[in-house]
């Protein structure tokens, strides 16, 4: 059986496809009327807050995140998730 040597130049080649196949499926869903998953950007005006307070939410695990390839990706399910469990009812 013959071997193959992966070099560095074949692993960036499968990750630009990876990246580019990951991108266009993203792209699809986002055609549709809602998205599924959200960039920092769109986060941060839907819930008003600052790049820091964003980044905050992430070191300390009270929002749930995917990193592909530098950007960073949030499921929309999971932010509706995170705001009905910290519902404060007030009771005046």
């Amino acid at each position: 059986m013959p071997t193959n040597i992966v070099t560095t130049e074949d692993l960036k080649v499968f990750k630009e496809e990876l990246l580019s196949g990951i991108t266009e499926l993203l792209n699809q869903q986002q055609s549709g009327v809602t998205k599924k998953w959200l960039k920092s950007t769109d986060v941060m005006k839907m819930l008003e807050i600052s790049p820091g307070t964003l980044q905050n939410l992430r070191i300390n695990g009270t929002l749930p995140f995917s990193k592909i390839g530098g950007l960073i990706y949030y499921d929309v399910q999971d932010i509706q998730e995170v705001l009905s469990e910290n519902k404060v009812y007030n009771k005046y």
